[in-house]
This record gives structure tokens, sequence and C-alpha cells, in this order.
């Protein structure tokens, strides 16, 4: 099995890159980087390329470029896909670039596809992994390929691309916009360092998670906050109930406040039994971080 990774030399392509070579697969990773392209042949034992004819010798294609550059490149390799070739995408939305890929490959089979993680994963066991097939050759593939991850412990989910794209709104796009509001919030303050010291369990899981979400590439979560279709309804949502905890705390209204709060535990109930048990998972996850 040869795959080509276009955008092989970026976090996410390098992952890949490492993970198939550990599969047994022969890998060619091409970039218009070409520094970080020599970089990664030093370090790994992946073919690489500048020269996207490449991709006329690999059974299966992966794009992982940003989405800014992913018809640009769909663009340039189409006439060159072969019937039997499978090309996928790592986009972190999924209706365009399967509408791109559909447009322009006639040929083979596409597929779009979202890995639920970043580089810093060891491998794929309990990681997530989102297929979006619209099509029985695309069903049969995402079939066997989600078949192949779950035996090496992936978690596998099937789904439309639009469908994808709205739960991405909660999933991604809420949490990325209030990582980064928390962060810009706590540099307006003179004392975040005197903060970091004194700090408890919660505010250190928030703060990490601003951090984390405000260290990431500006134009990617930009891309990611224009392009998901329920993200202004989503997130003017969160701006309404804000607002309305911020005026019981205004209003001095203990009461509602603890009525309000007593609520959301029952609902939280029943959505999930477990939930009171998520202070024990916070205090792992930090172990873990740090």
């Amino acid at each position: 099995m040869r795959v080509a990774i276009i955008g092989g030399a970026g976090k996410m392509g390098r992952w890949f890159a490492k993970f198939f070579t550990e599969e047994g697969m022969s890998v060619v990773a091409i970039d218009k980087d070409e520094e970080k392209l020599s970089k990664l042949k030093d370090e790994t034992r992946v073919d690489t390329s500048n020269n996207t004819a490449a991709v006329e010798n690999a059974d299966r294609i992966l794009i992982s470029v940003p989405i800014d550059d992913f018809e640009g490149v769909v663009r340039e390799i189409h006439s060159r896909i072969r019937p039997n070739q499978v090309i996928m995408d790592v986009c972190s939305v999924k209706e365009f670039p399967v509408q791109v890929m559909h447009h322009y490959i006639k040929t083979g089979i596409t597929l779009g596809t979202h890995p639920m993680f970043g580089p810093g994963a060891k491998n794929v066991r309990n990681q997530n992994f989102i297929f979006t097939p619209t099509n029985q050759r695309e069903e049969i593939f995402a079939g066997s390929l989600g078949g192949w991850l779950e035996e090496r412990g992936a978690n596998v989910f099937i789904m439309s691309p639009r469908r994808h794209d709205e739960l991405m709104s909660v999933v991604l796009g809420l949490p990325h916009l209030i990582g980064i509001v928390v962060c810009d919030t706590l540099l307006s303050r003179p004392d975040l360092a005197e903060t970091r010291k004194v700090a408890g369990i919660t505010y250190k899981l928030l703060l990490t998670l601003a951090e984390a979400v405000a260290s990431e590439e500006p134009v990617f979560y930009a891309d990611l906050q224009m392009r998901l279709p329920e993200i202004e309804e989503i997130e003017g949502l969160f701006c309404k109930k804000s607002m309305e905890w911020v005026d019981l705390v205004k209003k001095r209204n203990k009461s509602e406040f603890t009525e309000k709060m007593r609520l959301i535990q029952e609902k939280l109930g029943k959505t999930n039994p477990n939930y009171r048990k998520s202070y024990d998972v916070m205090y792992k996850l930090l172990d873990t971080i740090h």
C-alpha cells in the first residue's frame, strides 16, 4: 500500500506519515515548504517530493492542507487521478471539501474524513474519526477503513457532511471561542501571574484550555469560525445565557441563581447520570497535561 500525503510536512501530515509507516505502508510526502520537507525526510523513513505527479503512483491520497488551499490542490491533481485510487481530506469542516472533491474528481473514490485529535496523539487508540460518505462506493470504503481503524482501537462515526458541520459548531466552534474569550479576558487584567500561583483545579483547567486554544494557528481558527453552519446560533445562545447569569449576579438574586443551578443539575442527571464524577476527571486530565 502506497500513500501520498499532500501537505505531508504540516503537523497532521507528519502525524499520518508516521502512523502509516508504522503500519507498514509506503509513504510519500508532498509539500510546498521545501525546508520542512527536507527536515521530514531527514527525521523519518518517508519519501518526499514536491512533484504532485507522485500521486499517480499512490493507492491512497490524503490531502492535509489549510482549507483555503484545498480547492487549489484538488484542481491541480484531479486530472492525474486513476479510477482505483482513494482521495481523502482531513479538514475540520466537511461540506465544502466534499463538494470540491465531487466537483473535480470524476474517477476514483473520495471520502471526507475528520480525525478528532491533534498531532500530539500517540496513536489512534481511543481516538475518534468521523467519515462522511455520500454514495455507495464511499460508504463501502468508509466501512472498510473504519473497520481497520477500529481493530487498532479507534472509534469511528459515519454521518453526512452537513450533520458533521452542525455538530462541529458545538464540539469545536463553541469551546474554541470560549477559550479565546477567556484568554482575552484574563490578559486584560493585571493580575494574571498572581492568579496562576493561587489557582485551584477548576481555574487551572480553564486556563490550560484557554492557553491551548490561543496557541493554535489563528488562520485555522478563523476559517473554522467563518465556515461552520450553525456557529452564530450556538455562540449567540451562549452569549444570551451568559448575560442571564450575569444579570442574576448583578441583582444579587441568590435564590434564583441557586434554583437555576439545581435545574441544570437535574437536566444533567438525565443526560449523564455520572456527571458528578466530572471533578475527578478534571483532576486526571490536569495530571495528564502536566
